[in-house]
């Protein structure tokens, strides 16, 4: 039997009552952290999925595979999208489904050729926005340069749905000479960004029921196979792509430095936040590195090239606000780090669930 206290002295905390409000990582139930791109979501594949499908594609663990056919190397990607409102400042789930499967094939360096659709329907959902979906997604993909193949479209019950869920997967040729992973990254090698950071997620929160706050701003959503082409035509000597979406940039960069076995340190006060975010994050108490984009790509490039490929991508409309905001290290492998405005240095580590569902 535990000891009572001494009058006026505080009795020792009951460590085994303690609650954390954040998704245990031993949930015996999927939870909502299990989709956000961090820890949970890399867990989820980690141990139920590439163990039951094995193979060594699968290993490779990219925003697309990259497989040989008949003498072509080719990247093949798939992408689900759940976003709550279906539309908003600067796009739809439309545009969405296909931005978001050619941007995948994009930072293999593929030119995405052919997508697949499927659509998943709640009973009750209206024609007329059934029908602004499809023709938002068909124009995305105009504008994108790929041709939707074929599809698939299934309907649920009312009320086991959320409306209309999209699930698209592509292809596209990978040209010679290119060869994008984590893998090839090594110290020295500058990181730049293509833009500012958070767009995409905070312009679906402005929207959110309860969570309007006014900021004006609208998504960055947009096919980046264009700006990759612009990259590669200076150099293909890129080491890796990625373009930081569920999870945000903190995310992408954990991963990166996971695979590369390098550590990576940022310089805080180069990481280009809009107002509008940093005062939405800010009132949400969100950190904007672990918000959703869109539109945006984080590049390590070898130093010798970094200067010709930050040129290059500031010619170019996606990328015009293209920045340096880091380096790869050899210290502290595997880890991401900011340094701070005030000399101080804090770790950016992988988000465990997400910060608000379906932003994508």
């Amino acid at each position: 039997m535990a000891a009572t206290p001494a009058p006026g002295i505080l009795a020792a905390p009951d460590i085994l009552a303690w609650s954390c409000p954040a998704p245990l990582r031993d949930q015996p139930r999927v939870v909502m952290g299990h989709g956000g791109g961090g820890a949970l979501s890399a867990e989820l594949v980690q141990h139920i999925f590439a163990p039951a499908f094995g193979g060594e594609v699968l290993a490779q663990l990219g925003d697309a595979a990259t497989v040989s056919l008949g003498g072509a190397r080719l990247a093949f990607s798939t992408d689900s999208f759940v976003v709550r409102p279906l539309f908003f400042p600067g796009g739809s789930i439309g545009d969405l489904a296909v931005n978001g499967t050619v941007n995948d094939l994009a930072m293999s360096g593929a030119r995405a050729a052919y997508l697949s659709c499927g659509f998943i329907l709640e009973e009750g959902v209206e024609m007329a926005v059934l029908a602004r979906v499809a023709e938002a997604l068909g124009a995305a993909a105009r504008t994108a340069g790929v041709e939707v193949a074929t599809g698939d479209t299934k309907v649920v019950e009312a009320g086991h749905g959320d409306g209309i869920y999209i699930n698209t997967a592509g292809i596209g040729l990978i040209p010679a000479g290119v060869d994008l992973r984590p893998q090839r990254v090594v110290p020295g090698d500058v990181v730049i960004v293509s833009g500012p950071i958070g767009v995409h997620g905070v312009a679906i929160m402005s929207v959110r029921e309860g969570l309007e706050f006014g900021t004006g701003i609208e998504s960055d959503c947009a096919a980046l196979g264009g700006l990759v082409d612009t990259m590669l035509a200076v150099t293909p000597d890129l080491h890796v792509l990625r373009d930081p979406t569920r999870g945000g940039l903190a995310a992408a960069l954990n991963e990166i430095a996971a695979a590369s076995g390098t550590g990576v340190v940022l310089q805080e006060r180069s990481i280009p936040v809009p107002p509008a975010v940093a005062n939405a994050c800010a009132i949400l108490g969100l950190d904007p590195m672990y918000v959703a984009n869109e539109g945006k790509l984080v590049a390590f490039v070898p130093r010798e090239h970094a200067e010709a490929v930050l040129a290059a991508m500031r010619s170019h409309p996606l990328g015009a606000e293209a920045c340096v905001i880091g380096e790869a290290v050899s210290e502290h492998p595997g880890m991401v780090v900011a340094r701070t405005g005030l000399g101080g240095t804090r770790v950016v580590d992988l988000p465990i669930g997400e910060q608000l569902p379906r932003i994508c």
